[in-house]
């Protein structure tokens, strides 16, 4: 009897960690692709929250008294990728603390991540059995379009590395490191590409067939 109880206790235990474990999106895409635009609509109309990578680091950078600010500040400026472990820990603190702040938030789209094989290897290290990985939600967008649209936000949006030189070298930066991460989640069935060249509302549109398919 006292077996059974015990057994019911650790099912139940194994159920309630099981849904309070984080259900991760990937969201990935070349720069200008509209992975921020698409995550912002997929917010309002799904029970997710979305997570820049990008946007954290920035956040970081500018917060005072970061250890890790200039060193940020560095690696955007040339286009090139952040050490895995700044990145990650500034991922699971905001998963961390939004789940905190209500544990019915267990649903992340982390856009702009994993952005090269380090920070594949580095998320399987210290997310591995942590949080559950669905798919790759993949804005798919020719480099010029992308370029186009990142010198248009430019004009307002006040980002350093909105100018072409540091998009050219981003682009790159995407082709070779991103590219592959993309293709090995291919070969693992979990990606579900979206033609991110439409418009706003014809990409949401196939956005929103892949998410009420998942569920």
């Amino acid at each position: 009897m006292i077996g059974s109880v015990s057994q019911r206790v650790w099912s139940l235990f194994y159920r309630v960690s099981e849904i309070m474990k984080p259900q991760v999106v990937f969201v990935l895409g070349g720069p200008g692709a509209g992975k921020g635009t698409q995550c912002t609509r997929i917010v309002e109309n799904y029970s997710y929250t979305h997570l820049s990578a990008g946007d954290l680091l920035r956040e970081e950078r500018a917060r005072e008294g970061s250890e890790f600010g200039q060193l940020i500040a560095t690696y955007i400026k040339e286009g090139k990728i952040v050490p895995v472990e700044i990145t990650i820990n500034l991922l699971k603190k905001a998963m961390e603390d939004t789940m905190q702040k209500d544990e019915k938030k267990f649903r992340f789209l982390i856009d702009g991540f994993p952005r090269n094989e380090n920070n594949l290897e580095g998320w399987n290290t210290v997310m591995d059995e942590k949080a559950d990985v669905k798919f790759v939600l993949f804005f798919d967008c020719g480099n010029e379009v992308c370029i186009n649209r990142c010198l248009e936000r430019g004009k307002s949006s006040g980002r350093t590395d909105d100018n072409r030189e540091s998009l050219e070298k981003r682009i790159q930066t995407y082709l070779q490191s991103t590219r592959p991460i993309i293709e090995l989640y291919e070969k693992l069935g979990k990606v579900r590409t979206v033609d991110a060249s439409r418009s706003v509302d014809e990409v949401f549109a196939d956005v929103k067939a892949i998410l009420d398919k998942e569920g």
